[in-house]
């Protein structure tokens, strides 16, 4: 079976060529005068062919060419009557790479690109190819790819310009790449793809295969492959030359071309007219040739399975090559950094579309250019010394940044980075150019921010520093002090920023625990802190300062401390004696308060003792005139009565004053005070008052029964005027140590943001409580009436009581 297969496709190659050996007649070719003359001289010519089945395709037993591509230049030699030399190339760039060497002068089968109109001038197209759409036969007959399902794969060979064509135009098509278009009419037979997309030419060779005998064309996307004939560039009468060749062809041979190579076939017997007649022919040429090629195919048999082999092998490592390199020029075409190919003479060979944005020039300007165009300090003999010195592998020439000039004569900085390369025995220096304008920009920004920043810190009356601490060791360090630490405290930034000085030995050695404890704090969370103390300068001088300091967390885990310190010396100073002078006042008012009440308390005695006497003593001796001159004198007697009672009065009014400089009750206690005081409102103010006193309260001093009870009196006073209240409640607590009184009403309330400035009931409540060492807290809302709370301590108290004896408390001038 195997000799059988190998007999077959000997006789399949030989049917092209007996076909090729009966060309159809081409008639002769009209030229113009200098046409003609060009040709007689020039009948000499070298074709270059690239080998890419059904197109064109070297038999090595027979030392013979054959395909389309081979057929047309045939014909076109026979009417032109041209002597032709065949050279055969591996794909496009050798072709390219031989024609740019003057190695070939025409050749057939090349596709029009805005690339290769630099290389070619090129005929009109001679045979049109069509991109067909291929499916399983039990399928539908017709088939539209914008109507395809999402579900539908459709098969195509990638990267190629009919796959970029497909994604351009079909977005919702749901392409699937392959390296060849085997293995994409492999997966439709297969079921993994529903269509596939090839041109007509791969089909053709394709389709005689049995394993793709089930597949039929279904559709044509519209996108054809012309053929045109592409001859030298300096050779333009030569392309007109062909073009008349091509012209003078007749459609008829042409199409009949197009079928015999281009026009899908498949292997069906029931459908294969000449099938039994080649069939017969391949038979009568076996019995021929089977003797002589019997013995010599069994020599070469092994060799030629190892050769079949490794070119299999080499087939496949060259299509990953060159898959992998047109994924490169892909990449480096499309790249934002601009790439130029340089030679030993500083002409660009190669550039990419990033470098002509770059520079402001169009698509393939750059090309032939040298490097002075660009960058006019670069002579010769620097480029030179940069050309030895990267292919030489030198570090000092890799990477610099310069200024390069754009083709508006416009100044771009850039960073140039240099590579050596060789490619196909060719020398290059590869030129990496990265626009750097952004970067300027931002590094100018960044140093006008930091000179600001420092001119800032500089000028500040204070120190300003930055506390750091690396996430990986967890060593704080001083980055930055400020200039402004000399004038503070006497030392420069160099001094503090030493790993034994430091900010906290700059802080008085009496405050220094407190110092610690505040910062090792917030260091071990992270956190802002904050503390004021002293610190001593270089001279051993107290100073009072404020350190603040805020935390943040840089992009690389270190946490960072910016912070100040103030010194604040002067408002300290000042601050403590307000202080002392507040306390001073506070004992002042406190002492006159005490001698304020000792001086009423010493009027209430005379006036209830002497007014009382003298009045206890006029009104005997009114009596006494009563009993021994009223019945002498009516009207004398209505005189002593008028007499008695205005002593009545007197008496009533000594009593009132004696009570309002100082209740006696007082000396009842203050719970009995506090009662007392409660019924004397409700009898004033008809407003009921609820009073709530323990059984068993400690004995209070004179200053401090007397100090509640004005307290009391103030509340009362104050309810009475602004509260508009229904009800009162007095109600006195001992807890805790200390002796609480609270004063609550139902009234109007009030908001205690709004302070009246002519009022100093509350100022005068508050100054008494700090007199007494308590504290006061004050509770309203407009509408949730007002409660004041009082709370003295009563240590002192029973302290005092006991090392005085009981007695009544002496107080200090």
């Amino acid at each position: 079976m195997k000799r059988m297969r190998r007999l077959l496709v000997i006789g399949c190659l030989w049917l092209p060529l007996i076909a090729l050996a009966r060309p159809e007649a081409v008639p002769s070719v009209a030229l113009e005068p200098a046409q003609q003359q060009w040709l007689d001289t020039h009948r000499s010519l070298r074709v270059g062919l690239v080998l890419q089945a059904p197109y064109a395709q070297f038999d090595r037993r027979l030392q013979q060419l054959y395909g389309a591509n081979v057929e047309l230049v045939n014909a076109l030699a026979q009417a032109l009557r041209l002597d032709l030399t065949w050279r055969n190339f591996a794909d496009q760039a050798s072709l390219e790479h031989a024609l740019q060497a003057g190695e070939i002068d025409f050749a057939p089968g090349l596709t029009q690109t805005p690339a290769s109109l630099r290389l070619w001038l090129f005929s009109d197209p001679y045979m049109r190819v069509p991109q067909l759409v291929v499916g399983p036969r039990t399928g539908a007959m017709a088939v539209e790819l914008e109507k395809l399902e999402p579900d539908q794969r459709v098969a195509v060979r990638m990267p190629s310009p009919l796959a970029d064509y497909l994604r351009s135009n079909y977005g919702t098509l749901n392409l699937q790449g392959v390296p060849n278009e085997r293995e994409a009419l492999q997966l439709v037979v297969g079921g993994q793809a529903s269509y596939a997309v090839l041109d007509e030419a791969q089909l053709s060779r394709l389709s005689r295969e049995s394993e793709f005998g089930e597949l039929a064309v279904v559709g044509d996307i519209g996108l054809p492959q012309l053929l045109r004939v592409g001859s030298r560039r300096d050779w333009p009468l030569l392309a007109d030359v062909l073009e008349r060749g091509l012209q003078a062809m007749p459609a008829k041979a042409l199409e009949q071309l197009h079928q015999r190579w281009l026009q899908p076939k498949y292997p069906r017997l029931s459908e294969s007219a000449g099938f039994w007649q080649n069939l017969a022919m391949l038979f009568g040429m076996l019995l021929l040739c089977a003797l002589a090629t019997l013995i010599w195919q069994r020599r070469q048999q092994r060799q030629l399975e190892r050769s079949l082999l490794a070119t299999r092998e080499n087939l496949a490592e060259r299509q990953v090559r060159e898959e992998a390199l047109r994924l490169s020029q892909f990449a480096i075409d499309q790249s934002t950094v601009g790439i130029l190919w340089v030679n030993w003479d500083s002409h660009v060979r190669y550039a990419n579309h990033a470098a002509e944005r770059m520079l402001g020039y169009g698509e393939g300007a750059l090309l032939e250019r040298p490097l002075s165009d660009f960058e006019p300090n670069l002579n010769m003999d620097r480029w030179l010394e940069l050309w030895r010195g990267a292919r030489a592998g030198e570090g000092g020439v890799g990477q610099f940044e310069t200024h390069c000039q754009r083709a508006d004569l416009s100044v771009l900085p850039v960073e140039l980075s240099l590579s050596f390369l060789r490619f196909r025995d060719a020398e290059y220096l590869v030129v990496y150019i990265a626009d750097v304008t952004e970067r300027h920009r931002a590094l100018a920004a960044l140093r006008e921010s930091e000179a600001r920043l420092k001119g800032i810190a500089g000028n500040v009356p204070g120190l300003v520093f930055r506390l750091e601490r690396d996430p990986a060791e967890g060593d704080l360090e001083f980055p930055y002090i400020s200039e402004g630490s000399e004038a503070l405290v006497g030392y420069a930034p160099a001094e503090i920023q030493h790993p034994q000085m430091g900010l906290r030995n700059l802080v008085h050695p009496e405050d220094r625990s407190d110092y610690h404890r505040v910062q090792d704090l917030a260091l071990a969370g992270n956190q802002d802190w904050s503390w004021q103390g002293r610190i001593l300068t270089r001279q051993g001088e107290q100073r009072w300062a404020d350190i603040k300091a805020s935390t943040r967390r840089l992009a690389d885990g270190r946490v960072v401390w910016d912070g100040i310190v103030w010194d604040i010396t002067q408002g300290k100073r000042a601050e403590l004696a307000l202080a002392r002078s507040q306390e001073q006042l506070r004992e002042l008012s406190a002492h006159l308060e005490s001698v304020r009440e000792e001086e009423k308390a010493r009027i209430a005695r005379e006036v209830h003792d002497e007014l009382g006497q003298m009045l206890t003593v006029l009104k005997l001796e009114v009596s006494m005139c009563e009993l021994a001159f009223a019945e002498l004198d009516p009207g004398l007697n209505e005189r002593l009565s008028s007499m008695k009672r205005l002593i009545a009065q007197l008496f009533q009014l000594v009593r009132d004053v004696a009570t309002a400089l100082r209740p006696p009750i007082l000396d009842a206690g203050i719970a009995s005070a506090i009662e007392w005081q409660a019924r004397r409102f409700e009898a004033r103010t008809q407003i009921p008052c609820l009073v709530q006193v323990p059984d068993n309260l400690p004995a209070l001093s004179d200053a401090k029964a007397t100090g509640l009870f004005r307290i009391l009196q103030e509340a009362l006073t104050n309810v009475m005027r602004h509260a508009q209240a229904h009800s009162v409640e007095i109600e006195l607590v001992r807890e805790a140590g200390q002796l609480r009184m609270t004063v609550s009403d139902d009234g109007t309330g009030f908001c205690r943001d709004q302070t009246r400035p002519t009022s100093f009931g509350l100022v005068g409540v508050r100054e008494r409580v700090l007199m007494l060492g308590g504290s006061m807290t004050l509770d309203s809302e407009p509408g949730e009436g007002t409660s004041l709370s009082v709370a003295i301590p009563l240590e002192q108290e029973t302290d005092r009581d006991s090392s005085a004896g009981g007695g009544r408390p002496h107080h200090c001038p």
